[in-house]
């Protein structure tokens, strides 16, 4: 996946987190998330046990926001071809 940011506006770190929470959808975050957090990107194929626990409560609190009517759910087709 592709995105790109142009803007010239001064961002806290934690406005920058909730931008991008608001902007990119969760599977994108933990890879953003992945890449930060590694000496070498993509060295480390397994996820940690801190960020499956990230990764499941995130899932939650998604599906809470969906249950709201808050934000549109995926199709199924989409998540399982993410599979």
């Amino acid at each position: 996946m592709e995105a790109n940011l142009n803007f010239n506006i001064p961002l806290s770190i934690n406005e920058l987190a909730q931008l991008i929470r608001e902007q990119l959808p969760a599977s994108d975050r933990l890879k953003l998330a992945q890449l930060l957090g590694a000496d070498e990107p993509e060295a480390n194929d397994e996820p940690s046990q801190e960020q499956l626990v990230a990764e499941i409560k995130q899932a939650v609190h998604e599906l809470n926001l969906v249950k709201q009517g808050k934000m549109k759910a995926r199709p199924v087709k989409e998540l399982l071809d993410e599979l």
